[in-house]
C-alpha cells in the first residue's frame, strides 16, 4: 500500500513556504486538530475545541479563517488536495490494476478515520467541482485496467467512486470505525468491478 503525507499539495495548495516560521507552525496545528475534532465530534464542534486542541488561541484561529465555515471549507479542500495527489501518484504507477487497488485500500483507510469528510463536507456543491479533475484521472486508471482485462468490460470511473462511497457512507451510518472492516471493504469493492462478475444489463 502507498501513502502520502498528509501534507500532499494539489490544486491550489495555500503558500505558507514565505509566512514566518510561528505562523506557518501555527497553520499546520490548526489543520491538524480541525480534521481530529470535526472527525471526532462532526460539524457540531466549535472553533473553540479547534483552537483548544492545537493549542492556540481562538483569535489565531480566527486570523487565519475568519468563519466556522471558512475553516470547514479549508479542511475540507485540504482532504480532496490528499485525493488529487493520491490519485495522480496511482496513474504514474506501471500496473492501473495494482494501483487502483492501493488507492482504494489508502482510501478507505483515509475515510475511517476522518468519516466526516465523506458524510457531511463533500456533499457540498461549492465541492463537487473540485473532484472533476480526480475523477478524470481516475477514469484513464481504470480504462487501462479494464483494457488488461484486468475489470469487467462495462466498468467506468463513476462505478468506482459509486460502489466505494456507497460502502463507506454505509459503515459510518452503522458507527463502524474498525480499519481492518473498511479494508475489507475495499477490497469486496475492486473484487465487484472484477473480469468475472457478472454484468448487469437492464430491461
Amino acid at each position: 500500500m502507498v501513502s502520502l503525507p498528509d501534507g500532499a499539495v494539489g490544486r491550489a495548495d495555500p503558500d505558507w513556504s514565505a509566512r514566518r516560521s510561528d505562523a506557518r507552525r501555527n497553520h499546520e496545528q490548526i489543520m491538524a486538530a480541525a480534521i481530529e475534532v470535526f472527525s471526532e465530534k462532526g460539524l457540531t464542534a466549535t472553533v473553540t475545541e479547534v483552537a483548544a486542541r492545537a493549542g492556540v488561541g481562538k483569535a489565531t484561529v480566527y486570523r487565519s479563517y475568519p468563519t466556522k465555515d471558512a475553516l470547514v471549507q479549508a479542511v475540507a479542500e485540504h482532504q480532496i488536495r490528499w485525493v488529487d495527489a493520491r490519485v495522480a501518484q496511482a496513474a504514474a504507477e506501471e500496473d492501473p490494476y495494482l494501483a487502483l487497488r492501493d488507492f482504494l485500500d489508502d482510501l478507505f483507510q483515509r475515510l475511517v478515520h476522518d468519516p466526516v469528510l465523506l458524510a457531511e463536507v463533500m456533499p457540498r456543491e461549492e465541492l463537487r467541482a473540485a473532484t472533476t479533475a480526480s475523477l478524470e484521472t481516475l477514469g484513464r486508471i481504470v480504462d487501462a485496467a479494464r483494457d488488461r482485462g484486468a475489470l469487467r468490460a462495462d466498468v467506468t470511473a463513476l462505478d468506482v467512486r459509486i460502489l466505494s462511497t456507497g460502502c463507506a457512507r454505509a459503515l459510518v451510518d452503522l458507527g463502524n470505525r474498525d480499519p481492518q472492516v473498511w479494508r475489507r471493504f475495499a477490497g469486496l469493492v475492486l473484487a465487484a468491478l472484477g473480469p468475472t462478475a457478472t454484468s448487469v444489463r437492464p430491461d
